[in-house]
């Protein structure tokens, strides 16, 4: 009989705690088994600021998955995010080393080396070396081996974060006496379930908008060729129309949800929209114009470091972007957003609905990241589009748990 193990894919984010549970049944498949989204604290803008609050809010969602499902957890698959977080593209070349100019596996692997070559300051740790496409004498190749050529180059987006920030993660997960398997930034695994083969290939651009950040991932033909983290999500909105409104936070969440749009029309301008809406004390009316103007300026603000950011590393042509937006995350859901990122990139929009695979509770945006945790303790990591070295991590922390 096959031997089963049961992964956990877990999110911290700012707002909320996500938890999936998948049991991996050898080469069967997977078959998500319990779920858990939880209360988070100790958490700000996607990075741990009080262990003790985010660890017993994580351990707390996962015994409730655990329960749920009646089963325990053999090994953790955890999201990591952050403004802590930076990529770098980085290229590698070899020279093909045999006299007939035929390429071998070392030259191909040397060409690897020397793409991964740069050496990290000491308080950061690489995540993620992700492989773009091989050039032989500078024409693209999808597989080198054993063709003709002189120089073989490889380029890789590599992802690198603060030792501290992501030795936080790991304590929350060792506290609760188990292991971290992979650590997978939030905007890759949600694109890797969110995005359809052909989509990855025409070049899309995924949005994922949590509570305390905005993280990002491009494709173009196929590739993840840049990915980023913008340390302001849904909870800011909140914040905003909190102060601008003068009311509390709850009930500012409460308008967001209710009455938020994410871009002003002019017929806005005379609306009025009750608090409370029960005509009980303290109900009053407010301008449904300022509601709008406000969170209008906030995820305009969003969209627009995203698009500078691109813009800046010369990967914003829109011709290389043909699958347009894809928008997921709790924020995700504000009416009109879709049109939001529209006017912003000149660029189709659009909000996931999910993998059409799963039960449609799991299609909701929460758990777009931990489905893509999923899919990566099922699949492992694909040579050409994913190379995360989780075990150099472990060691290269291993001196902090001590």
């Amino acid at each position: 009989m096959s031997q089963s193990r049961v992964v956990a894919a877990v999110e911290i984010g700012t707002s909320k705690i996500a938890v999936l549970l998948g049991e991996i049944i050898g080469d069967a498949g997977l078959n998500i088994i319990g779920h858990c989204v939880g209360t988070s604290k100790g958490v700000k803008k996607g990075e741990i600021t009080d262990l003790d609050k985010a660890s017993d809010c994580v351990h707390a969602a996962i015994l409730k998955a655990e329960e749920n499902a009646k089963t325990r957890v053999d090994e953790v698959y955890l999201a990591q995010t952050g403004r802590h977080l930076i990529g770098d593209f980085n290229v590698g070349s070899a020279n093909i080393s045999s006299a007939d100019g035929i390429v071998r596996r070392a030259d191909i692997d040397a060409a690897k080396e020397d793409a991964k070559r740069r050496t990290l300051p000491r308080d950061r740790t690489y995540i993620h070396h992700i492989q773009n496409p091989f050039t032989l004498d500078g024409r693209p190749v999808d597989n080198p081996l054993s063709k003709e050529g002189r120089q073989l180059q490889v380029g890789y987006w590599s992802v690198h974060g603060d030792s501290e920030s992501v030795s936080d993660s790991l304590r929350v997960i060792r506290g609760i006496d188990l292991d971290v398997s992979d650590m997978i930034i939030s905007s890759i695994a949600s694109g890797v379930v969110l995005l359809e083969e052909s989509e990855k290939e025409n070049g899309a651009l995924v949005i994922d908008m949590g509570g305390g950040t905005t993280d990002y991932v491009l494709y173009r033909k196929g590739f993840i060729v840049k990915t980023g983290v913008i340390p302001v999500g849904g909870d800011h909105i909140t914040n905003d129309l909190s102060i601008g409104l003068r009311v509390a936070r709850k009930s500012a969440e409460e308008f967001k949800i209710k009455n938020g749009r994410a871009y002003y029309e002019s017929e806005d301008r005379d609306a009025k929209v009750w608090l409370f809406g029960d005509m009980t004390i303290g109900d009053r009316e407010y301008p449904l114009a300022a509601i709008t103007k406000i969170i209008e300026a906030r995820v305009a603000e969003v969209f627009d470091i995203i698009k500078e950011q691109l813009v800046a590393a010369e990967m914003f042509e829109p011709s290389d972007i043909a699958s347009g937006v894809v928008l997921t995350g709790g924020s995700s859901q504000l009416t009109g957003i879709e049109e939001a990122a529209h006017r912003r990139f000149g660029l189709d929009a659009r909000v996931s609905e999910g993998p059409k695979d799963v039960a449609e509770e799991l299609r909701m945006p929460e758990y777009s990241t931990t489905l893509g945790l999923l899919h990566y303790a099922l699949t492992g990591q694909e040579e050409s589009q994913q190379e995360a070295k989780p075990s150099g991590i472990l060691r290269r922390l291993t001196g902090l748990f001590n």
